[in-house]
């Protein structure tokens, strides 16, 4: 299912129930451009509520969604995407909110003004808190929209200013109910936003205790930790007797140090049910990961939760494409481990693995070794300091030789997917499926 699928449908529901009561349940009489003006306010203020409301919900990570969204990743998109949509919807309710003094300077006062809905009175005294309350909260949204769409913005202090977002969201939700029309409750949109705070606020208040994803975490020790060519750190890591087990391509939220939290990671080793053993091969892609290697230590405690994901060759077609760019590599890792002793399970499949230089890269040999026992895998090196670059008329010759039945699975830089899906469209291939590993944490 697509992201923005997700949303249309989301702010549809939300869009025809403010309908039913702006022009059924409770239609406002007064001057056209002031009624406007009146219902605007109230529009977006239900639209920025509601996907205020689902971006705390889905930061609950909510594993039981997977099977619907396809995977955590995806969830982790919609976070986003809903994230910065209700932001931008709530920058719009403000300036609606805003626009009495220059629609009075325009249009003259309104001779006809529409009738303000009461709000609920046990709130009345508290009317004017919420509406500065309202204001505040806005001010700091859009800074953190600012901050999280700068990706030069460090990802620490980053982090540490996302978790005052359960927060805001609580101050939120006692902007919305002090000002809310009271007749709204019992109606369809009344119920729908009630049901959607009540779930926001239980999870804003499940983040705020830490206790997201704690059924889900296990205990562990780290029992090697090796550099790697490229900025690389393997980390292997034995699990506890609780740890469930993993589905090969999936990821794991880790945390190595309880004042630097979780990050993900994929597990790129198979499942092993008797050993419990992970291996993590982590990029140095940023100030934390930069001094693993130098920081981690065998006997080190770590926690690990999870197992999420959906990226999972079994669920495609007999005939795929696996794209990787550099540690994209991961998944595609523990996929061909996984299939060793069952080789005849293995698609017929080409394994495009894209790398700055082969001479130093330190997956090359392993992935020889283990394609070499997989005659159903063809492994093609695209080695850039070679001038071998992987592009779509490749990708197209072997959609044709499979009749168009093949799928496309890729995990690496979002460039790199960009390039391979525009370059397809525009050899006129839109319907090729392509499943992308896509895990942002902002």
């Amino acid at each position: 299912m697509k992201i923005r699928h997700v949303l249309l449908a989301f702010l549809a529901v939300l869009t025809l129930a403010w309908s039913r009561d702006a022009f059924f349940l409770n239609p406002i009489a007064g001057d056209a451009p002031w009624v406007v003006r009146t219902q605007a306010i109230y529009l977006t203020g239900v639209l920025s509520m509601g996907l205020m409301s689902l971006v705390m919900i889905l930061a609950t990570r909510p594993a039981w969604l997977e099977p619907v969204l396809g995977g955590m990743d995806r969830i982790y998109r919609l976070h986003k995407w809903a994230g910065i949509l209700a932001i931008s919807l709530g920058v719009a309710h403000w300036l609606a909110k805003l626009s009495k003094g220059p629609l009075k300077d325009l249009i003259g006062a309104a001779i006809h003004k529409p009738a303000k809905f009461p709000a609920l009175d046990f709130l009345r005294p508290v009317h004017g808190l919420a509406e500065d309350v309202g204001e505040w909260v806005i001010y700091a949204l859009i800074a953190s929209l600012v901050i999280t769409l700068w990706k030069a913005f460090p990802y620490k202090p980053w982090r540490l200013l996302h978790r005052a977002m359960p927060a805001l969201y609580l101050a939120l939700v006692f902007h919305t109910a002090a000002l809310t029309p009271a007749n709204w409750w019992l109606q369809p949109l009344g119920l729908i936003m009630g049901v959607l705070m009540l779930g926001g606020s239980a999870a804003a208040v499940m983040a705020l205790r830490q206790r997201i994803g704690i059924r889900r975490r296990h205990a562990g020790r780290i029992e090697s930790v090796r550099a790697l060519p490229s900025g690389i750190t393997e980390v292997e890591c034995a699990m506890d007797a609780g740890w469930p087990g993993h589905r090969a391509g999936q990821f794991a939220f880790v945390t190595f140090d309880a004042g630097e939290g979780a990050h993900p990671f994929t597990i790129a080793s198979a499942d092993q049910p008797q050993a419990r053993r992970l291996r993590f091969q982590i990029k140095a892609l940023g100030d934390y990961t930069s001094g693993l290697a130098q920081r981690l230590r065998a006997g080190q405690p770590v926690q690990v939760e999870g197992p999420y994901g959906r990226f999972d060759h079994r669920r495609g077609a007999p005939r795929q494409a696996w794209v990787a760019g550099g540690i994209g590599i991961t998944p595609f890792l523990a996929w061909l481990e996984s299939l060793q002793d069952h080789p005849e399970r293995a698609p017929r499949t080409d394994l495009h693995y894209c790398i700055r230089d082969a001479a130093r890269d330190p997956f090359v040999e392993r992935l020889q070794v283990l394609c070499a026992a997989l005659p159903r895998i063809t492994l093609h090196i695209h080695d850039a300091s070679a001038g071998q670059h992987l592009d779509a008329e490749t990708l197209r010759r072997q959609y044709a030789q499979a009749d168009g039945a093949m799928d496309i699975w890729f995990c690496g830089p979002a460039g790199l997917a960009r390039h391979l899906e525009s370059g397809l469209r525009s050899l006129g291939i839109e319907d090729m499926p392509v499943r992308r590993e896509a895990f942002e944490m902002r």
